[in-house]
C-alpha cells in the first residue's frame, strides 16, 4: 500500500498535475530564506522613470539621450555598462554621436531579442552587428506569469549568442582574472572559477518536459530581495551622480516607466499585484549577481536531485507515512504524528534548500499523509474484523475486561482470521443442576424455558465477574473455563485462575440460594447445583467451518472436571434452601487455594473412565465463612 501510494503520487507528478503547486512552494522557501545580503554593491541601476520620460520629450529617448548617457558613463570607469533600450532604428537626433560612443567603448553591451515562432525578434544597433557588444535579452516565463530561470546561451542554428547578463558579468569577472572554461568533466558545461553550471534539464526539481533549449540554470534570486541600487536618468544627464558612485560597477540602464511595461514576476512576488513585480533591469541585475557570485564567491547553483533519487526521497516520506498509519491508533496521536511528520518534512527540505538541494516537498508530504491515512484505514478494517471474529466468540461470555485483555493481546492470540490452538494450563468449571429431569416433567415448554433462562442468566453474570469464559451451554449445565484465551505466563497466575473458579462456584451457591427463595415464593420449583473443577493442561482453539466455528477447550483436564461434577451424586446432596451447591475440586486446584478457603478432603477416588485414582477436595467455605455461619447460628 506504502509503494502504491508513492507510485500514484509519483505518476500524477510525472503527468504534471503537482507542477503548479510545487513551483509555488519553491517560491515560498526562496521568500523564507534567512540572511538577506541585500543588494549587491557592484552592481548600479541607470532607471528611467516615468518622471525621466517627461522630461525627455517622451517615449522612446532620442540616440542623443542615450549617447550623452552613456559618455557620462563611460568617463567614470565602470567595468562594464548594460544598454537594455533596444537601438534597432535610429532615434534622431544624434544618431552619428550614439554610434560612436558605442563603436569606441567596448565596455557596453547592447541588446538584441531572439524572438519566438514566427516572431523576427529585435536586431542589434546596425553598428554592432556581429560583434561580441550584442547580447539577447530574452526572459524565460513560467506558466503563470513567473521567471525563475535564466538564460546564458541560445543558438539560432548557425551561430551561438550570450545572454546580456552573462556579457555584463564576463566583463566584470576579467578584471579579477575569472574566464569562462569548459567543465573538466563535460566540456559542453559552463565553468566560472571553479564551479560548473550545470545546465537545466526539462524534468528538473518540479518541472515536467519544461521547455530546456538553450543554455538555462535556476536563478537563486540572491541579489537582495529589495532594489538595486540606482540612480535615475534624470541625475545623471544633471551631473548629480558622483564618479565612485559608478566606477568598478557592472551598470545596467533601463526603463523603469510602467507605461513601457517591461515588469516581471519572481518568486519573491507575493501576489499577481502590478506592485509586485520588478522591472526588467532589475531582473537582468538579479542574473549578473548570481553569476558574480558564482565567479568570485564560490556559490553554486541549485541543484537538482536526479529522477530515482527523488522516487527514493519520496518512497522513504511514504514509508514513514506508513509506519505512522500503522504504529499510531488513537486519532488525537494520528493527528499528531501525521502533522509532525509534515511539519519535519517541510523543515528538512527547507534546511536541504537553504543548503543548495531543491528536494520534492508536494509529492513527499502527499505520500506520508496519505499513506499514513490508507494505513490507518486497512488497519482499522483489519482491526473491525479482528475485533468482530473475537466479539463473536467471546462477547456473550466474558466480561469486558477479559474482552479487552483478549482484544489487547490480539496479536499472539490471532493466527489470520480465527484464534490459533495453543496448549496452556487453565482451570475447568462444570455445573449440573439436580432434579432438572422431575422438574422438565411439571413445566410446560414455555415455563421451563423461562425458568431455565433465569437460573442461567443470572450465573452467567457470576462467570463473568470473575474473569471466566463460558464454553458452552448443555441444558441445564454450564461449561466455563478460566485461563482462556490468552495463555497465562506464571504459576501465580495459573492459580489465581483457580482462585477465581473456586470464588465464581461459592458466588453461583450464593446466586441459587437466592433464586430457590424467590422461586419458593412464587411456587415454582427449586433446585441445587452439582460443581466440578480441576486445574491443569488443556488444548484450546476453534472448531468448525469457516460459516459456523466455535471456541473450544479440549483434554484430559476437561473431562476430569466433567467426572468431579458427575461423581456420586448422592454425595454431599445439595439442599436448595441452605446449601444448594456441591462443590469438588482436584488436588492440582486445592493446592491452588492456599489458606483462602475451608476444604475437606474426600479421598482418593476413581473417577469413571480414569485408571489413576484422583485426590478429591469439597470446598465448604471461604476461609471463617463457616464459623461465623455457626456463630450467628447460636446467637440465633
Amino acid at each position: 500500500m506504502v509503494i502504491l501510494a508513492g507510485a500514484g503520487i509519483l505518476g500524477l507528478r510525472s503527468a504534471g498535475v503537482l507542477e503548479s503547486v510545487e513551483l509555488a512552494a519553491y517560491d515560498w522557501y526562496i521568500r523564507l530564506r534567512p540572511f538577506d545580503p541585500g543588494p549587491d554593491r557592484r552592481i548600479l541601476l541607470v532607471t528611467v522613470a516615468e518622471s525621466d520620460l517627461q522630461a525627455q520629450s517622451g517615449w522612446p529617448l532620442s540616440d542623443r539621450v542615450v549617447g550623452r548617457m552613456l559618455e557620462i558613463l563611460a568617463r567614470s570607469r565602470p567595468r562594464a555598462i548594460g544598454l537594455d533600450i533596444y537601438r534597432d532604428v535610429p532615434v534622431p537626433p544624434g544618431t552619428n554621436q550614439l554610434h560612436a560612443v558605442l563603436t569606441r567603448e567596448r565596455r557596453i553591451i547592447t541588446v538584441m531579442k531572439f524572438g519566438e515562432g514566427s516572431s523576427g525578434g529585435v536586431r542589434p544597433p546596425p553598428v554592432l552587428r556581429d560583434t561580441d557588444q550584442v547580447a539577447f535579452d530574452d526572459v524565460l516565463v513560467d506558466a503563470g506569469g513567473t521567471v525563475r530561470r535564466g538564460l546564458l546561451f541560445l543558438d539560432d542554428g548557425t551561430k551561438t549568442a550570450y545572454s546580456f547578463a552573462l556579457r555584463l558579468a564576463l566583463l566584470y569577472l576579467e578584471a579579477d582574472g575569472v574566464r569562462p572554461q569548459a567543465s573538466e568533466k563535460d566540456p559542453g558545461q559552463l565553468r566560472l572559477a571553479h564551479t560548473t553550471i550545470r545546465p537545466f534539464e526539462a524534468n528538473d526539481g518540479a518541472y515536467v518536459g519544461a521547455d530546456a533549449h538553450g543554455y538555462q540554470f535556476l536563478l537563486d534570486f540572491k541579489g537582495g530581495k529589495g532594489s538595486f541600487p540606482a540612480v535615475s536618468l534624470t541625475a545623471l544627464l544633471s551631473g548629480a551622480v558622483s564618479p565612485e558612485t559608478i566606477r568598478d560597477k557592472v551598470v545596467l540602464i533601463g526603463v523603469t516607466a510602467e507605461s513601457v511595461k517591461d515588469y516581471f514576476f519572481t518568486p519573491h512576488s507575493r501576489g499577481l499585484g502590478v506592485q509586485q513585480q520588478i522591472a526588467g533591469v532589475a531582473l537582468h541585475a538579479q542574473v549578473v549577481s548570481q553569476l558574480l557570485r558564482i565567479g568570485l564567491e564560490g556559490a553554486s547553483p541549485t541543484a537538482t536531485a536526479s529522477r530515482w533519487q527523488e522516487v527514493v526521497w519520496v518512497l522513504v516520506w511514504s514509508a514513514l507515512g506508513g509506519l505512522v498509519g500503522l504504529r499510531v491508533r488513537s486519532a488525537w496521536r494520528f493527528s499528531l504524528a501525521t502533522g509532525g511528520a509534515v511539519v519535519g518534512l517541510a523543515l528538512v527540505d527547507f534546511l536541504a534548500f537553504w543548503a543548495g538541494w531543491w528536494l520534492p516537498l508536494v509529492p513527499a508530504e502527499m505520500t506520508c499523509v496519505i499513506s499514513s491515512a490508507v494505513v490507518t484505514a486497512y488497519m482499522s478494517h483489519r482491526e473491525t474484523v479482528q475485533r468482530a471474529i473475537l466479539m463473536q466468540l467471546f462477547s456473550r461470555h466474558v466480561s469486558k475486561e477479559v474482552a479487552e485483555a483478549i482484544w489487547q493481546q490480539r496479536d499472539q492470540f490471532l493466527d489470520g482470521r480465527r484464534p490459533r490452538s495453543q496448549r496452556l494450563t487453565a482451570t475447568i468449571l462444570f455445573t449440573d443442576l439436580t432434579g432438572f429431569t422431575t422438574v422438565s416433567e411439571k413445566l410446560q415448554p414455555e415455563a421451563l424455558m423461562e425458568w431455565l433462562n433465569e437460573g442461567m442468566d443470572a450465573m452467567a453474570r457470576q462467570v463473568s465477574r470473575y474473569g471466566g469464559v463460558i464454553e458452552q451451554y448443555a441444558g441445564d449445565a454450564i461449561v466455563a473455563v478460566f485461563g482462556v484465551p490468552v495463555p497465562r505466563q506464571s504459576d501465580l497466575e495459573i492459580c489465581q485462575d483457580a482462585i477465581n473458579a473456586v470464588n465464581c462456584a461459592l458466588a453461583l451457591e450464593d446466586t441459587l440460594r437466592e433464586l430457590n427463595q424467590r422461586w419458593r415464593a412464587a411456587g415454582r420449583a427449586m433446585t441445587g447445583m452439582r460443581i466440578g473443577i480441576f486445574t491443569g493442561a488443556v488444548v484450546a482453539g476453534t472448531l468448525g467451518s469457516a460459516e459456523r466455528s466455535e471456541y473450544v477447550v479440549v483434554g484430559d483436564t476437561v473431562n476430569t472436571a466433567s467426572r468431579l461434577e458427575s461423581f456420586d451424586k448422592d454425595l454431599f446432596p445439595p439442599d436448595p434452601e441452605k446449601r444448594p451447591c456441591r462443590i469438588l475440586i482436584g488436588e492440582r486446584t486445592r493446592r491452588c487455594l492456599g489458606e483462602e478457603f475451608e476444604t475437606e478432603h474426600v479421598g482418593d477416588v476413581s473417577l469413571k473412565g480414569k485408571e489413576q485414582s484422583v485426590a478429591v477436595y469439597r470446598v465448604v467455605a471461604r476461609a471463617g465463612a463457616s464459623s461465623r455461619a455457626l456463630t450467628e447460628e447460636g446467637r440465633g
